[in-house]
């Protein structure tokens, strides 16, 4: 049986043009070369040097780009500019997070059959993720004249874009565990982050000047044509990189049918399902992350030059959190990194709910930064580790779905406890970040080191 016989069969003519464009996309229409596990590991090891520079490249410009398109400070500001309702910028929030995470569990099921991964990425993440972004640039042109029609439009362009990218996901880190020896992905994965958070924290301190420079819209028309402009230089080096094509073993399962065996899985692996239920609780944590330049504005009606620098230190947070992190995981173990990075979040949330002055949510930014490093790290990372490689796609997908899940709703409770008080929001984010230490710290073991469970093929 074809694992994708519905692109190859007759019986939808109607969809004959759609099915000949995704196997182009797609790269099915090519052969598989058949090579031994040892001579894919060659050449893996072979390129090693290639991917980890191309790959390191993408995420420098990509970081660089979205410095300028910040979830956390930017965007938010731009929205504060158009409603003073903090309900757009919950929806913002939402979409950050749900938009990436949440796709990813049902895309895994196809993306398991797939021989190569990097055309989903490169091929189908041109359209999904990198082109709407252009359409920021839009929503500033009209703010002025049409601050209604702009927050639509951004809010549209974003969820084009993140769940663009949560579509991709699954076999973006998929590609990443192929390319990358598992010894070596912490590594790879900080190093690329440091220097991509490095180059967001310039990019912020340019920002910061944009933002000060010019008047409202046209200081945002241009910090979001940077954005955009980088965003998509970023994906010609990611188009650069060497994966190698691997005959899938997972044979044709309906969506249903795999749906519903996933809770047989949660049943038998243990670990997996302890550490899901404390990652859970760290998305809870972080749902009070973008009100905080809203309560700074607020509270302490800090410039619009400020945001910017709130955006620097933030990167800076996460370009040192990034690059220790990553080797201390590749040693360690991710589990330890994660144990830090949610301690030092928490301590954030801890600041800017008893700040005495405007200058303390310095520090709780550079805290978030730190701390969020490992979101991007060791939090991806770990899951890989649950499970044989053959189920990575599950195994994440389960995971950052079930995140993204949380995203969806957390977000819109942040903007409820916002109204009574951001020092509420605060209080909660602190307290279920410390719930989420204790039950990271002693339930859940360290998949690198622990006796994998054995959990029904699915």
């Amino acid at each position: 049986m074809q694992p994708f016989g519905w692109l190859h069969g007759g019986a939808h003519a109607a969809y004959r043009p759609l099915r000949l464009a995704l196997i182009w996309l797609l790269h099915l229409n090519r052969p598989i070369p058949q090579r031994t596990e040892d001579e894919i590991a060659a050449q893996i090891e072979r390129d090693y040097t290639w991917n980890f520079i191309v790959n390191l490249l993408d995420g420098a410009f990509f970081w660089f780009g979205m410095s300028f398109a910040s979830t956390t400070t930017i965007l938010p500001l731009f929205i504060s500019k158009l409603t003073p309702s903090p309900l757009a910028i919950g929806v913002l929030g939402m979409i950050a997070q749900g938009g990436w995470f949440v796709p990813q569990l049902f895309t895994a099921n196809i993306v398991e059959r797939l021989p190569r991964k990097k055309p989903v990425v490169v091929n189908l993440g041109l359209f999904t993720e990198r082109l709407p972004m252009w359409l920021l640039v839009l929503a500033a042109a009209i703010a002025g004249r049409a601050p209604g029609l702009a927050l639509v439009v951004l809010l549209g362009a974003f969820a084009w874009h993140a769940v663009g990218a949560g579509v991709l996901a699954t076999s973006w880190q998929d590609m990443v565990a192929r390319i990358f020896p598992v010894e070596r992905r912490g590594r790879f994965l900080g190093t690329t982050n440091f220097f991509g958070a490095g180059a967001g924290a310039l990019g912020a301190g340019f920002s910061a000047w944009l933002l000060s420079s010019f008047p409202f819209p046209t200081n945002f028309v241009y910090t979001f044509a940077i954005a955009a402009g980088f965003i998509q230089i970023s994906w010609f080096w990611l188009a650069l990189a060497r994966e190698p094509a691997q005959t899938a073993t997972r044979q044709r399962q309906s969506t249903r049918d795999y749906l519903a065996n996933l809770p047989e899985l949660l049943r038998r692996d243990h670990n997996f399902r302890r550490f899901l239920i404390a990652r859970l609780l760290m998305a809870v944590a972080s749902m009070g992350v973008s009100f905080v330049t809203v309560a700074a504005i607020r509270r302490w009606a800090v410039p619009d030059a400020t945001v910017g620098v709130y955006t620097a230190l933030l990167l800076a947070g996460q370009t040192a959190g990034n690059l220790v992190f990553g080797f201390l995981a590749d040693r360690f173990g991710h589990k330890l990194s994660l144990e830090l990075g949610i301690l030092t979040s928490t301590s954030g949330f801890v600041l800017a709910w008893l700040a005495p002055a405007a200058q303390f949510y310095f520090a709780a930014y550079l805290l978030f930064g730190i701390g969020s490093s490992v979101a991007f790290g060791s939090a991806l990372l770990v899951v890989m580790e649950f499970c044989e490689p053959g189920r990575r796609p599950t195994y994440t997908g389960i995971a950052n779905t079930g995140v993204g899940m949380i995203g969806l709703v957390a977000p819109l409770l942040g903007a409820g406890l916002a109204e009574i008080g951001f020092g509420l929001l605060f209080a909660v984010c602190a307290g279920a970040g410390l719930t989420a230490f204790v039950l990271m710290r002693w339930w859940v073991r360290e998949p690198r080191w622990a006796a994998k469970s054995d959990p029904l093929p699915i």
